[in-house]
């Protein structure tokens, strides 16, 4: 089946994804958009996993002082190679990692780093609240869950939407998308939101 180029390059500017790569996603989905783009998203997902196991011990430090000087980020961004750590795709990423993080004040960078006390201590909350509904266990334990998930997409700076474009989906989402475009493992590593008066 022949790709129409103009689709070609209409998937490469949504997705960033390489030009071979899009005309094989619209090829294996029939020149559908949508489809195309959940095979590049299924792709990347496979790509990371790989590169997950791959030390990186490269990176930078970025910085992001907000306008008036009130409030500043600093993210460490590791990758395995300096080379793609001075790449202007790995910079523009740690600078809207910096300002995400100004912007929507996230506790930690992924949920594994949330202690299982803190964990326990928020689903004894939730099961508190729910006591007195009178709702059979297992479904107050499924509301808990979805109780606990919010917790995580609001606290964990992996599960947050990305507020630069919601549809590009969670932090991870686009992190991922980076780590097959670039073909290296990267890590948000930490960092630290600097706020006048709190």
């Amino acid at each position: 089946m022949a790709v129409d180029a103009k689709l070609v390059k209409e998937l490469k500017d949504i997705s960033g994804a390489g030009i071979m790569d899009c005309k094989k996603a619209l090829e294996e989905s029939g020149c559908s958009l949508e489809e195309a783009l959940k095979w590049l998203r299924e792709k990347g997902l496979k790509v990371a996993a790989r590169k997950a196991g791959r030390e990186a011990k490269e990176g930078a430090v970025i910085a992001y002082i907000h306008t008036g000087g009130k409030l500043g980020v600093l993210v460490e961004i590791d990758c395995e190679t300096d080379f793609v750590a001075r790449t202007d795709e790995f910079k523009l990423f740690g600078r809207q990692v910096a300002m995400q993080i100004a912007a929507s004040a996230p506790e930690t960078v992924a949920r594994e780093s949330v202690s299982p006390e803190t964990v326990e201590s928020e689903k004894a909350i939730y099961r508190a609240q729910l006591a007195e509904t009178g709702k059979p266990a297992q479904i107050v334990e499924k509301i808990v869950e979805g109780k606990l998930e919010k917790y995580f997409e609001e606290t964990c700076l992996l599960e947050q939407e990305w507020v630069h474009d919601p549809s590009a989906g969670k932090v991870r989402d686009v992190l991922t998308g980076l780590i097959a475009r670039v073909g290296e493992n990267i890590v948000i590593r930490r960092f630290s939101r600097f706020s006048i008066g709190s």
